[in-house]
This record gives structure tokens, sequence and C-alpha cells, in this order.
């Protein structure tokens, strides 16, 4: 009895596969390309609970009021962990200029916001 190859026509070609039987594919969209941003300092937001902690170390020293402390700690966080640490620093800057903080008090916040800072 002679075994036959089921995959197999008469013409000796394998009936497996082949593009006649499939249907034409649409072409492929091109990937979209990502255009690169410089990487820029920004507050690591794995270290924001200890960050918070120095912070408010350094604000309860100032001569600013709680509630005051409190928005400009948060708009700290916000602009140094979505914009950048210089958008940041410039932010702190200008409460000095407006006499809500010293120089030493500017210099220690901006020491700690290199300290808890990463390239993203």
């Amino acid at each position: 009895m002679a075994i036959t190859n089921n995959s197999m026509n008469k013409s000796g070609t394998s009936n497996y596969g082949g593009n006649a039987s499939k249907k034409p594919q649409a072409k492929k969209a091109k990937p979209k390309v990502k255009e690169s941003t410089k990487r820029q300092s920004m507050l690591n937001t794995h270290k924001l609970a200890p960050f918070k902690y120095d912070m408010n170390e350094i604000l309860a020293s100032t001569s600013m009021d709680a509630s005051k402390a409190s928005a400009f700690l948060a708009s700290v966080i916000a602009k140094a962990s979505r914009v950048s640490t210089k958008d940041a620093k410039e932010y702190i800057r200008g409460f000095m200029d407006s006499g809500d903080l010293t120089k030493e008090e500017n210099d220690r916040i901006c020491k700690l916001l290199d300290k808890y800072s990463k390239f993203r």
C-alpha cells in the first residue's frame, strides 16, 4: 500500500500556504517619529515624601505664614516635577525678591531641589 502525502498535489508542489489564496493586505502605516526633547532636571517623584519633610523644616524656620507656605510648597513641587527645577528656582527667586524668603533660605531650598532631582 502506498503512503500518500496529503499536503502534496498532483504536480508535486505543496498546497500549504501560498499567496494566491490570501487576501491582499492593506498598506501598513509608517510609525510616527517621536521627537525627542532635551532632558531637563526635574524633581524625583519617588522621593517626594522626604523632599516635603525637608522643605517643611525649612519653611517652618521662615517668616512666611503657614497658609502661604503650604501654597508655596505645592507650587514648587508642581513646577519642579512637571516643568523643570530651573523654573521652580525662578519661582522661588520671585519670593526672595518680594521679601518672603531670605537669600540663605533661597539657597537652602535650591540645594534641596538639586539633591532630590533627576534628569528626565
